[in-house]
């Protein structure tokens, strides 16, 4: 049995620590550490936490002496560091929401703790775990495409999810992290992955923010949703998403007391709330600074390249990938549950020989990813080895680096080395 605390009680620690419902034997949530008092006594109802085992902060919690296994920390990006340290520092293992660190300085602060303290961090690169990219990397390492001379990625974000958490929401400014780095952290990670020790060396990128901006706000647009008289045929209405379709209420309905509490929250206490918060503003006239499309190209040491695409405003949201090597390739496109190995057929007097493999869509989110995370960092901590997907602080630190240097190569419009 594993004993864990929740730092910060988003809807990520929370999502991750469902894990508990479903397999108490092997973890159980004995205290947790959030700033809102109402979300802090609901989680701790929820989880039988006792008051002593309460704290509003990080901080407050390694004061105490360590009386759990491992924290896991689900609190806001740009605090990762600042909350990680003192749970290293306290002697606890920690589960660590992406990403990892807002910039390389406190990337290499936070690994210097952890190279100090002996504990384990793992990053919560969900990704990896998902059935879909974990069969996809088994083949890899099996040799069915030979080595790898191309990846390439794609991550389509939904108009709807653009708009509640990268124009009116928590991620719409680069003071707190770089689009790229938020978004897209995943799939830079799954090119590292896929790469396995080898390093990348160079990155350019292009991008910008070229839609979402008051010079292209419609005629009738208001300041808010519920002053415009267009609204009702407006794609990227709040009122249309978060009160008459419900949707993202982990974001919207966030500080609205029935909802923290766990009641049901009726059409009119949603719109009363949307009116009034960030997420009631119109897209075209936020104070949104993120860019809403960013391509990148890595060029890695034995001279593979791989590029990624961040589109925005999509209908649908999905991943798509294609690995060419030597022997073949593999593409798919996660949303469809499928992925397919293609390779020359020219000998046995055909143009390919396809494999289309089976996956399927799984019940949680990322692809049926979140719980098998859990699932292998308890593994982890109980000393039984990883998986396959096992990702490490250490193994983290490449895609952050892309990240970084690829923001800079957009803005100052050179090819950046990775030293």
């Amino acid at each position: 049995m594993i004993t864990a605390v929740l730092v910060g009680l988003g809807h990520r620690s929370v999502g991750y620590a469902a894990y508990a419902d479903a397999n108490p034997d092997e973890l159980r949530v004995v205290g947790v550490a959030e700033p809102d008092a109402v979300r802090r006594g609901r989680y701790a109802e929820r989880f039988g936490v006792p008051s002593q085992r309460c704290f509003e902060s990080a901080e407050d919690l390694a004061k105490q002496e360590r009386f759990a296994d491992v924290a896991i920390n689900g609190t806001m990006d740009e605090i990762h560091v600042e909350t990680t340290i003192p749970l290293l520092e306290a002697g606890y293992d920690v589960l660590l929401e992406k990403p990892i660190a807002p910039n390389h300085e406190q990337l290499r602060m936070l690994e210097d703790a952890v190279q100090k303290t002996g504990r384990k961090v793992v990053i919560c690169h969900v990704l990896r775990y998902a059935p879909f990219y974990a069969a996809i990397k088994q083949r890899i390492v099996d040799g069915e495409i030979g080595d790898i001379m191309h990846i390439h990625t794609t991550e389509n974000v939904s108009y709807h999810h653009m708009a509640v958490a990268f124009i009116r929401g928590k991620w719409n400014r680069e003071e707190v992290n770089p689009m790229l780095l938020a978004k897209c952290c995943h799939d830079l990670d799954l090119i590292c992955w896929m790469k396995s020790e080898i390093q990348p060396k160079k990155v350019a990128s292009f991008g910008g923010r070229h839609f979402f901006k008051s010079d292209n706000a419609p005629e009738g647009s208001a300041l808010r949703c519920v002053d415009c008289s267009i609204e009702r045929e407006c794609e990227y209405s709040a009122i249309r998403h978060h009160v008459d379709n419900g949707m993202w209420s982990f974001y919207a309905m966030a500080g609205e007391e029935s909802y923290e509490r766990g009641e049901e929250v009726d059409s009119d206490a949603r719109l009363a709330h949307v009116a009034d918060s960030d997420y009631g503003r119109c897209v075209w006239h936020c104070d949104n600074d993120v860019v809403d499309r960013q391509s990148v190209i890595v060029e890695f040491e034995d001279g593979c390249v791989a590029t990624h695409d961040m589109v925005t405003n999509s209908a649908r949201g999905t991943r798509r990938i294609q690995i060419t090597g030597t022997k073949g390739e593999i593409y798919g496109d996660m949303m469809d549950g499928k992925f397919t190995i293609s390779k020359p057929g020219a000998v046995a007097g055909t143009e390919t020989i396809d494999e289309e493999i089976q996956i399927g869509l799984l019940g949680d989110l990322h692809g049926g990813g979140d719980l098998r995370l859990v699932a292998d960092f308890l593994s982890v901590v109980r000393g039984e080895g990883g998986s396959i997907s096992t990702t490490s602080l250490s193994d983290s630190i490449n895609s952050h680096l892309i990240a970084y240097a690829a923001d800079v190569a957009m803005r100052e419009e050179r090819v950046v080395s990775i030293d």
